[in-house]
């Protein structure tokens, strides 16, 4: 995994937890909970590859 992968994810998250906080103060919960899953889903977008990644390495190391 790459740091700058990451980087990226972090900043994702610091986005949405501080867009969260605004909504929510300003009285947004439903707002709030659907930005923060879509930051969920942007991130596991982001790392979809790496898992994948990880799954072809495991299964030719084990050699199936």
């Amino acid at each position: 995994m790459d740091v700058d992968m990451i980087f990226k994810i972090a900043a994702i998250g610091i986005i949405v937890a501080i867009l969260n906080q605004l909504l929510v103060r300003s009285g947004r919960e439903e707002q709030a909970l659907l930005t923060t899953i879509a930051g969920l889903v942007v991130a596991l977008m982001m790392i979809i590859s790496q898992i994948s990644e990880l799954f072809t390495t495991v299964k030719s190391t084990f050699g199936l």
